[in-house]
């Protein structure tokens, strides 16, 4: 199977959904929101992939020849590439009832570990919507990261213990999720977490703690403070709030503040290797992908996943090539244009 084919399949299945377009930007796609589209005008969605393009990279091919490695170390683990599958929840409702959560959640999780990566878990209203996904984790031998909503303590306590008796990789928790009001209406309320409030629930558990959700760098130390093991500058796909900064806007300045004291992740309009090669030189140790994931899941499941992320990671060795970077830590600033 070809990437080609995964697409192909993709878009006969979820046409009522997403128009799988070539360039996936948010602009066919505004306001549908349940749906694969940003909030209200879809301007944060739209913003993010703008300017990620509008991002330039430095072509340097006098350097010594050596071998490229694309592999990255997290959570004392090394990974074939610094590339994520984002946590993404019910499924059904926003791309259509080919899968569920749990056969969603098995795709991702086993395709991403085939290629050597990971893949983090979504959560949602009904219960099943975190369990499932949970129970993939569990039967692909821990190997993923769920994800949580901002509920009520207890409920994020009892599912962080859910995690650990899966022995997942890590835990992470969606505070941006907190603007998802339609929860509330549905009997299940989110809310913002103080830094008490996170420094309680991250003290709960010895497992690595991400909170995703952070654009600024005030944000940023208040995660540090509460003792999270890494962040995701994230504006949740242009899905909780409109008219924000792109991801990559934020990301340099957040990175300057706190890089080396905890882990940056970022997500936000990420579709190639190079635009990974991007967010790695702007400070990130690692990129979070979600919209193009599900499509490569509903397109060829597990082989849909890895073949992507294959595509992704054979992107991101032939940028490297072509910018003189032997290693990850070699991408820095200096290797792009941000004219």
């Amino acid at each position: 199977m070809k990437y080609e084919d995964v697409l192909g399949r993709a878009k006969e299945v979820v046409k009522e959904y997403c128009k799988v377009c070539r360039d996936c930007n948010g602009k066919v796609c505004v306001g549908e929101v349940p749906g694969v589209g940003g909030k209200s005008s879809g301007a944060a969605f739209i913003r993010s992939r703008e300017k990620l393009n509008e991002i330039k990279v430095n072509l340097d091919t006098i350097v010594e020849e050596q071998p490229i490695d694309t592999s990255v170390e997290l959570f004392g683990q090394k990974f074939k590439f610094p590339v994520f599958a984002a946590p993404i929840g019910a499924v059904a409702l926003n791309y259509g009832g080919h899968m569920d959560d749990y056969t969603y959640s098995q795709a991702i999780l086993k395709g991403c570990q085939d290629a050597g990566t990971l893949g983090f878990t979504g959560d949602g209203v009904k219960d099943e919507f975190y369990d499932l996904p949970l129970k993939a984790i569990a039967e692909n031998g821990g190997n993923g990261i769920p994800t949580i909503k901002p509920w009520k303590k207890e409920e994020i306590l009892a599912k962080i213990k859910k995690a650990e008796e899966s022995n997942a990789t890590a835990v992470a928790m969606d505070i941006d999720a907190a603007g998802l009001v339609t929860l509330a209406l549905l009997g299940k309320p989110v809310g913002t977490k103080s830094v008490d409030d996170l420094k309680e629930l991250i003290s709960a558990t010895k497992l690595p703690v991400i909170l995703k959700g952070v654009m600024t760098v005030a944000g940023a130390k208040k995660a540090m403070e509460a003792g999270a093991y890494g962040i995701v500058v994230s504006n949740h796909g242009g899905r909780v709030l409109d008219h924000t900064p792109a991801t990559i806007e934020v990301l340099p300045e957040i990175a300057k503040a706190v890089k080396g004291k905890l882990k940056i992740f970022v997500d936000g309009g990420f579709r190639s290797g190079m635009d990974v090669f991007k967010g790695i030189a702007l400070g990130a140790d690692a990129v979070i992908i979600g919209r193009p994931y599900v499509l490569a899941a509903y397109g060829g499941e597990a082989e849909g996943v890895k073949i992507y992320t294959e595509k992704l990671g054979q992107e991101l060795l032939e940028t490297m090539i072509m910018t003189g970077c032997h290693s990850i830590k070699d991408i820095d600033e200096s290797k792009i244009f941000n004219g």
